[in-house]
């Protein structure tokens, strides 16, 4: 008998298999070495919320689409755009905030109000989605703002990308060449002082590695991380992990995605 080349998925990763069951939850991981090629990957093309990592490509395109100068560019907006997330926002109602500002309370503090204002300032959440498809992204939409996108219902396709893609994006906004050099450290510099993901991939590496990250949480037990990580002397790894639960009120574990990101290092710089 001869056997054709197989288009099937690879086997289940035992380990994040096992993940899944002591965490009861759905996972999906994209990870990968630049340097080697090599990936780590489990549910990489299934579709999970992204919830608030998307926080980090709506500051890219944003910085995309204006020049440097625009940061400093004030927004004003007022108490009926306040969400329960404005932990920065809320202090600025009267003056408003720059765009530099905003960026920095979105990546940084997940401040949902600033999210939403660079939407706005985009021209609303599809406009996310052209940009993306500009990356090379075909698969990550953006339908709705913040809370609507923490529903996270199962099932349902708005606001929702796959750990591959999420991943993908996230190299290419980091490390690539799709926004200036200017631009990207300006980014970056804000990913690796985010102030939310010290319980999740960071949690997972040894302390010595670099890590610019966003989170993102909702309902269902959902709770997800995509990072850009530096080991020490050695090129970087790209880490994204996504989860969900079945029930609605779901609690959720950040040591998930703690445990997740350690089994992907491992793999990838062994």
């Amino acid at each position: 008998m001869s056997s054709a080349p197989s288009s099937a998925p690879p086997p289940p990763d035992a380990a994040l298999v096992e993940v899944e069951r002591k965490f009861d939850a759905r996972l999906g991981m994209f990870a990968l070495n630049t340097a080697t090629g090599v990936t780590v990957t489990h549910r990489a093309d299934e579709r999970f919320a992204f919830c608030s990592t998307f926080k980090g490509l709506a500051a890219a395109a944003v910085l995309h689409r204006n020049p440097m100068s625009h940061l400093d560019t004030i927004v004003r907006y007022g108490k009926g755009d306040l969400l329960k997330s404005a932990v920065i926002t809320s202090q600025h109602v009267t003056t408003g905030m720059t765009i530099r500002d905003l960026c920095d309370a979105a990546i940084r503090y997940s401040d949902g109000t600033a999210g939403n204002l660079l939407l706005r300032e985009l021209g609303g959440p599809q406009q996310l989605t052209e940009y993306l498809r500009g990356l090379g992204d075909s698969v990550t939409r953006m339908d709705r703002t913040e809370p609507a996108i923490v529903e996270a219902t199962p099932g349902d396709p708005r606001d929702t990308a796959s750990p591959r893609a999420l991943g993908t994006d996230y190299q290419k906004i980091v490390l690539g060449d799709v926004l200036p050099e200017d631009k990207r450290a300006f980014l970056r510099d804000l990913l690796e002082r985010n102030t939310t993901g010290a319980q999740r991939i960071r949690a997972g590496l040894p302390p010595d590695w670099r890590v610019a990250d966003k989170t993102g949480t909702g309902d269902y037990g959902t709770i997800n991380d995509i990072a850009v990580v530096w080991p020490p002397g050695a090129a970087p790894l790209v880490i994204a992990v996504m989860s969900s639960k079945a029930a609605k009120d779901a609690k959720y574990d950040q040591a998930l995605i703690a445990q997740a990101a350690s089994h992907a290092a491992t793999v990838l710089t062994r």
